[in-house]
């Protein structure tokens, strides 16, 4: 865990210093501050609760060469102007000792923004102010049904100084909230999850959560159990989030350029101006999006083929990756947009998918279905084919039947076999676009919208014992 950076010197003033010191080529000075406060409980009772606070310090110096310009990347904790002067240092020497970089190019120029004067954002233990008030009076009802309640709630500010030799200072408050609840029976054999992300728990109704969560327990009071096959079913938005965030995180076009992807053309090149699906649907970013606002400009603390450290501050604004259902933009680095043809279009920190004129409430659509299953949640997934997105992984805390527009049990797991890609092109109704908290991946990436989605042939390949 990163410690304090020195105590008599500001966040903006640290990266001046390490700026004022840099004898490279070009530098890059990124410095952040973290404010954590969270909450946990396990059998009807909160356990622990905490406050940290970290911040680091990361320093990006680029050296030319006669072959071309290498970069050195040393992120630390410090407390003193020397450690400061020691991590500069170290990044210089780290570049002038590698190979030059490929995707080398100018730094972004610019200037201070606004409020890069502004001192770091903090949250505090008050933030759940509201939520524990409801979560204990939400215990009190599991204990008197006989149900156990296990979980955990977590809220984080980090504020972002990035700093260049090239003029710019930006400053970026990042607010990311989430909670996560698990229901038992009380035999411990019947289980549920629900989950939320926010910006600052104000949209989080701790009563609302727990009264789903002992639906679903009700629910799983009858078991059915069923064989593999495909099966016509009910994804809700945190269900289609655990599958198309997987999907985004794949869209690197340079990876497609290299044939390495689902959006790889057979041939060479990339499938940018394919239709994906017939749903004139669209996939998105956009870092001003309600409620899921994130960083607008670009924040790398290290290059891939994703991301470059020589884009820091490159300004980002709404992408279509997908539109009217055709695959219209991949990710890109300045280097990557080069070598694939493809314009810039670096990743943004959300993502939401839109079907037009959808309206209908996950409860609408079981209303409307004469049998099928509802899965919750997915979990251990993994990529078995990257040239079709093919995945699999496992149901987990909730798979339930519904006959003639009500749920009427809970069945048993399944591993399943499906290409959130190929999903985009079979989907027969959607529901209307909602925050969405996915249980496999919503700890990395919170910051995601989906509608609700009808698969009439989800394939659940096979029975499995995880309980």
């Amino acid at each position: 865990m990163s410690g304090p950076l020195s105590s008599d010197l500001t966040l903006q003033e640290t990266v001046e210093r390490a700026l004022a010191r840099s004898k490279a080529d070009g530098c890059v000075v990124i410095a952040t501050e973290s404010s954590s406060a969270n909450l946990r409980w396990a059998n009807n009772t909160l356990t622990t609760n905490g406050v940290m606070l970290t911040r680091s310090l990361t320093v990006i110096a680029s050296v030319e060469g006669a072959e071309g310009t290498a970069s050195g990347v040393v992120t630390r904790s410090v407390t003193t102007g020397d450690d400061i002067d020691a991590v500069v240092r170290s990044a210089e020497d780290a570049a002038r000792d590698s190979v030059p970089a490929e995707d080398a190019r100018p730094l972004v120029e610019g200037d201070a923004a606004a409020d890069w004067d502004e001192p770091p954002a903090q949250t505090s233990i008050r933030v759940f102010d509201t939520f524990a008030p409801a979560l204990g009076e939400a215990f009190g009802r599991a204990r008197g049904d006989g149900t156990h309640h296990y979980g955990f709630v977590e809220h984080d500010v980090t504020t972002t100084y990035l700093g260049s030799s090239s003029g710019l200072r930006l400053r970026h408050v990042q607010p990311t909230g989430y909670v996560t609840m698990t229901g038992k029976s009380d035999d411990l054999r019947r289980s549920a999850w629900v989950g939320q992300a926010t910006p600052d728990f104000h949209d989080v109704d701790a009563t609302v959560l727990s009264a789903e969560l002992d639906r679903r327990l009700r629910w799983s009071q009858h078991r059915i159990d069923l064989p593999a096959g495909r099966y016509q079913t009910l994804l809700p938005p945190t269900a289609v989030a655990d599958l198309m965030i997987y999907a985004y995180w794949t869209m690197s076009g340079r990876d497609a350029h290299d044939g390495q992807t689902v959006y790889s053309k057979p041939g060479g090149g990339t499938r940018v101006g394919e239709q994906l699906s017939p749903v004139p649907l669209a996939l998105r970013s956009d870092p001003a999006y309600a409620g899921l606002e994130c960083a607008p400009f670009v924040v790398a603390k290290s290059s891939s083929g994703a991301q470059s450290v020589f884009d820091n501050g490159t300004r980002l604004g709404p992408t279509d990756w997908i539109r009217d259902g055709r695959l219209t933009s991949l990710a890109t680095t300045r280097h990557s947009a080069d070598l694939t043809g493809l314009s810039t279009t670096p990743y943004v920190d959300n993502l939401v998918l839109d079907v037009p004129d959808a309206r209908a409430s996950l409860d609408d659509m079981i209303a409307r279905t004469e049998r099928g299953l509802l899965l919750t949640c997915l979990w251990y997934i993994r990529e078995v084919d990257p040239q079709t997105l093919l995945l699999t992984g496992l149901t987990r805390d909730g798979v339930y039947l519904v006959e003639n527009g009500e749920v009427v049990g809970e069945v048993n797991n399944f591993r399943f076999n499906e290409s959130p890609v190929d999903l985009l092109g079979r989907f027969t109704e959607s529901g209307t676009t909602v925050p969405a908290f996915s249980r496999e991946w919503g700890d990395y990436f919170p910051r995601v919208a989906m509608p609700a989605l009808r698969v009439p042939d989800f394939n659940m390949s096979s029975v499995s014992q995880a309980s």
